[in-house]
């Protein structure tokens, strides 16, 4: 079952591609963090990635954005730079320990991990609406003012399945 809106968001330690370790608490240090569950062969996460690198670009200080992937790092690594990945890539294959406590129901799934270090939002598949929300979540964390990254009309759809 997915881990719920209000429940404490469960500790996990990742390798990434960076060759660092990523520990949930650990490296928040009180800073909210949202974590992207994502496969290489989704097409629903290639829709995703760009307004998610929108919302690092428009938000640069703190909180935490990691991608974490479900595919090992050869299959991880390529995908992260055709994608313009530039935060922390975690890889979660083969043994899918943080998939396994937070069951993510499709990818991309999107979770908001607040300074107390619980989930205050989540969400699956593609929707504007819902990368909005997140903008503005993560605005009001860093003290800056919402932006919409997600705006309608832009060539994309509003809504895509995962």
């Amino acid at each position: 079952m997915i881990l719920e809106t209000g429940a404490l968001a469960s500790h996990f330690t990742l390798l990434a591609l960076d060759g660092r370790e990523y520990g949930l608490p650990r490296d928040l240090a009180g800073r909210p963090a949202v974590l992207v569950f994502f496969k290489t062969t989704c097409p629903t996460c290639d829709l995703l990635f760009p307004y998610l690198n929108r919302l690092r670009q428009t938000y640069p200080e703190g909180w935490e954005l990691w991608a974490i992937s479900q595919d090992v790092a050869d299959r991880s690594g390529p995908y992260a730079r055709g994608a313009g990945i530039d935060y922390p890539v975690l890889i979660d294959a083969p043994g899918y320990h943080a998939s396994k406590l937070y069951d993510p129901p499709a990818t991309p799934t999107v979770f908001l991990v607040g300074p107390d270090r619980r989930v205050e939002f989540s969400t699956y598949g593609f929707a504007k609406t819902d990368l909005n929300e997140l903008a503005a979540r993560v605005g009001k964390h860093t003290g800056v003012e919402p932006v919409v990254i997600a705006p309608q009309g832009d060539g994309r759809p509003d809504f895509k399945p995962g």
